[in-house]
């Protein structure tokens, strides 16, 4: 982690579907911004995620290259 002193904040990735048709309710924007709202600024964000099997957990980062306002990201790679 970055510092000793740094607090970690995990978001639960969920798979639900092959579509967006096939997942649960999903937060807006402004829900996000209001639970983030309870973290200090300095408070490092990863995404994390079952393996499947229920062992172990599988980890990611999120940068601000995470957010795409497309379905497919290949497109927006493309222009």
């Amino acid at each position: 982690m970055e510092g000793e002193n740094s607090m970690e904040l995990y978001i639960k990735g969920r798979r639900e579907g092959y579509s967006l048709e096939q997942c649960r309710k999903t937060m807006t924007v402004g829900q996000l911004i209001e639970c983030l709202k309870n973290y200090d600024m300095d408070t490092l964000v990863y995404l994390r995620n079952n393996d499947g099997y229920g062992y172990t957990h599988i980890y990611g980062s999120i940068t601000t290259d995470s957010f795409n306002d497309s379905e497919d990201e290949e497109e927006d790679e493309e222009e």
